[in-house]
């Protein structure tokens, strides 16, 4: 096997054999899963304005208690809502202009009845009153709860995560990621000594009466239900500004130095995402690095921070290559959601590769803004080991469910193909910020990514997107040379009717030629004795090459 370096690409012969079957793994979906899942007239009947959360955390005793106020708009005429809450958790009372309003709860969901029926284009709110338990994570952020820890003088370290789990685990909330409030006003009260770091802006530090001090902020963008967070310790805090956005940061004491160093990332980090994605999307809320005791998390400014102050993702590089020792992975794969994920959002977990595959890209275009196209190119490549090619990356839509977990890596590796598609550097970069710019503050689906790209770029997109998101296969580019050593390619897919370009050399003449190839063989005019010869752009395309029998 030869393998060729030019300045641009990076030139390989691979040839594997891979099995192309559609993961018709049964799923046993529940009933549970269908209320948190669907949208029905119970919950596509109105739409929330904004929340105002204002709960009392006792760290000791590892429990909550308060209340949610509910602002909404009637879309549509009922006399039925439903709202979410696991449970585990008590509800209290639920109270609309000074009366109780009855409820029947059926798993995770609550149904709330209006005595008369809400009339369409009313603006309503109550007050939802509930206390309890919340679930503790055993492993977060892999899986939802909260994270009752100890800084070094043994003081509470607390904080949450829900992603995927649902943030229903700790406050009522219509769940579903179809419906974001416009606005949030966070006040939690935490013992004297602890402080609690939310989204948005601090508002007030409330001293009360009973030994408690009440953190109050405000986030005054639309924001995701499970980016609503709170973060509390003894901690310290500093600031900085980039151009006209504040930056904040919340660490414990004790690993103050630390923080001051290590958080000098984030500067160049956001002249690379404001040149590649456009400007920060919040700029009202700010955006916060807070210290967590767990790995990390997207939290919409309050980013949650828990990589130990070290390059890399825990001091480890995923891709094998030696440039993910260079940066920290947290800071800028965490900070790149505030692009993708929480300005840009999926209506259904289904598509959350919109969320993880962008997101997952952005540490390339992180890498090739600091290093270079090239090593942006083997840092992708190199991460290509630890996808499963298991099953689908779309998962199933009205079931809160996720697809795979490939949505990072096969993603981003996706979108490298499609940058080669494009051929054309200077407009996939004007294509990337104005995808952002465009569905900024936005709830959108698969579709509208595809309708998007196609439009923008005049192509037929559509079957390369279905290929790596809706089977477990990626494109194979199959190989024939007959006797005469006349070669023919064609694409082998699950999808019909599927055209890609493929870039590939004689590796004696050096010659790139670019093809665009259907899945009907097409004869390649390039001299050629042995296969073994021909050299393929495998690290800009992801695919799979298969020599076949004559």
């Amino acid at each position: 096997m030869k393998r060729i370096y030019s300045l641009v690409f990076i030139f390989c012969v691979c040839f594997s054999v891979q099995s192309q079957l559609l993961d018709d793994s049964d799923q046993n979906f529940t009933r549970a899963d269908t209320l948190r899942g669907s949208l029905r007239p119970e919950r596509t009947s109105f739409d929330v304005l904004a929340y105002t959360l204002d709960i009392k955390l006792d760290p000791e005793k590892r429990y909550i208690s308060g209340y949610n106020e509910i602002e909404f708009e009637v879309l549509d005429k009922t006399r039925v809502i439903q709202l979410d809450l696991f449970q585990n958790m008590k509800i209290d009372s639920i109270v609309y202009k000074d009366k109780l309003l009855e409820y029947k709860r059926e798993e995770n969901a609550v149904f709330i009845s209006f005595e008369n029926a809400l009339t369409s284009g009313a603006l309503e709110s109550f007050k939802f009153y509930y206390s309890g338990y919340p679930k503790v994570a055993e492993n977060a952020p892999w899986d939802g709860g909260f994270v009752f820890s100890e800084d070094a003088k043994g003081k509470p370290f607390v904080a949450v995560a829900v992603q995927g789990t649902g943030a229903s685990l700790w406050y009522p909330n219509k769940d579903h990621q179809s419906d974001e409030p416009d606005s949030a006003d966070i006040k939690v009260s935490v013992p004297n000594g602890l402080m609690n770091v939310s989204n948005g802006r601090l508002i007030a530090e409330t001293p009360l009466n009973n030994g408690y001090t009440q953190w109050h902020w405000r986030v005054e963008h639309p924001i995701n239900n499970y980016n609503i967070t709170l973060n509390v310790a003894d901690y310290a805090h500093f600031e900085d500004k980039y151009k006209d956005l504040s930056l904040d940061y919340y660490v414990l004491k004790e690993n103050l130095e630390k923080a001051k160093d290590q958080f000098q990332q984030v500067k160049p980090m956001m002249d690379c995402f404001y040149e590649k994605f456009g400007e920060y999307p919040f700029q009202k809320d700010g955006f916060k690095l807070v210290e967590t005791p767990y790995l990390g998390m997207e939290h919409q400014s309050a980013v949650a921070y828990g990589n130990g102050y070290k390059n890399g993702y825990l001091g480890t590089d995923m891709s094998g290559t030696g440039i993910g020792l260079k940066w920290d992975f947290i800071i800028i794969h965490e900070s790149g959601h505030e692009w993708f994920g929480n300005s840009v959002s999926a209506a259904d977990i289904a598509d959350m590769w919109i969320h993880e595959s962008f997101t997952a890209y952005s540490e390339a275009v992180f890498v090739e803004c600091e290093y270079g196209k090239k090593e942006a190119v083997r840092y992708l490549f190199g991460l290509r080991k630890i996808i499963a090619n298991d099953s689908p990356i779309l998962g199933e839509y009205g079931v809160n469910h996720e697809g795979s977990g490939d949505m990072y890596y096969k993603g981003a590796n996706m979108l490298n193909t499609l940058r080669s598609v494009i051929n054309n550097d200077t407009k996939w970069w004007k294509l990337l910020k104005e995808f952002h710019e465009t569905f900024k503050y936005q709830i959108i689906d698969t579709d509208d990514v595809i309708t998007f790209y196609n439009k923008r770029t005049e192509l037929n997109l559509k079957p390369i997107f279905d290929q790596y998101l809706k089977y477990t296969s990626i494109p194979e580019l199959q190989l024939k040379l007959e006797d005469d050593n006349s070669l023919f390619m064609r694409w082998n897919t699950d999808v019909e009717d599927f055209e890609m370009p493929i870039e590939f050399q004689n590796s004696t003449e050096k010659i790139i030629q670019r093809h665009l190839i259907s899945n009907n063989w097409k004869k390649i005019d390039i001299e050629l004795y042995d296969i073994e010869e021909l050299a393929i752009n495998t690290f800009g395309f992801y695919v799979d090459i298969k020599k076949v029998s004559r």
